[in-house]
């Protein structure tokens, strides 16, 4: 009999964490906050339940209610736990089957670019197998200004980041130039450079995002002028768009809006 009681009270502690579970994943991107009524209909659970759970899962601070009437969304703790997790993945280990695809597809240069401070920094590099080839380095870095994979990161930083970014300018950097393209990068989501930082050469790059949103880094593919014309360029932007959503959702990032 008291193994009987104990096997149905870890039943209700498991199907009370399963509810949990599936309240916290409730709330998406399009419904960071919902009211006690959408997230019944959401989980089916019986209203009573949810409100034990809801009170619980505040004073863990994974949910937090705020406004009036009162809706509820994911609280700090959330976010405590994501940079624990994001913390544990390695973006070259992540980052590397899908520039070997990238390059396969296209048979150019695909590279990873991290960001540090105003400079994006090369990490992976996975070159072109053709004679006549382009390629960057690992380690190489750059100001963020300069050359596709640079801008690509740049048109998405914001605050004090982007601040510090324009203030470190390199003085031979047009100003209202920079601003146009890195306009036309947001709008398009990618940027395309030719010559900037190798003569005869075509850059494209398309940034990726960690959690919270904030731009981590760029993807780029670089080619030979001779082999990348506008449409194949447009072709290569397309393929990095998808990859670079791939990188996002894999480290657990949030792309800005469409606009």
């Amino acid at each position: 009999m008291a193994s009987g009681t104990a096997e149905a009270g870890e039943g209700d502690s498991v199907r009370a964490v399963q509810r949990a579970v599936a309240i916290l994943q409730a709330f998406t991107s399009i419904q960071p906050r919902l009211t006690v009524l959408e997230l019944q209909r959401a989980t089916g659970i019986s209203r009573p339940t949810l409100y034990r759970l809801l009170q619980t899962l505040s004073a863990s601070g994974l949910v937090q209610a705020q406004g009036e009437p009162q809706r509820f969304g994911l609280g700090p703790a959330v976010m405590g736990l994501a940079h624990v997790w994001s913390a544990g993945l390695d973006v070259a280990q992540l980052a590397r089957p899908v520039l070997e695809r990238l390059r396969d597809m296209t048979g150019e240069t695909a590279a990873l670019f991290v960001l540090q401070g105003d400079r994006r920094l090369c990490l992976v590099e996975v070159t072109s197998r053709h004679v006549l080839m382009i390629s960057r380095g690992v380690g190489e870095t750059e100001h963020i200004s300069r050359g596709a994979s640079g801008k690509a990161i740049l048109a998405h930083l914001s605050g004090e980041a982007a601040s510090a970014a324009w203030r470190g300018l390199p003085p031979e950097v047009n100003r209202a130039r920079l601003t146009e393209e890195l306009a036309r990068c947001r709008a398009e989501g990618i940027a395309i450079s030719r010559g900037e930082v190798f003569r005869g050469a075509v850059a494209i790059a398309a940034p990726y995002f960690g959690p919270g949103g904030q731009v981590a880094g760029s993807i780029g593919l670089f080619g030979p002028e001779a082999r990348v014309d506008e449409a194949q360029a447009r072709h290569c932007g397309a393929l990095l768009g998808e990859a670079a959503r791939e990188l996002t959702a894999a480290l657990g990032g949030t792309p800005p809006a469409a606009a």
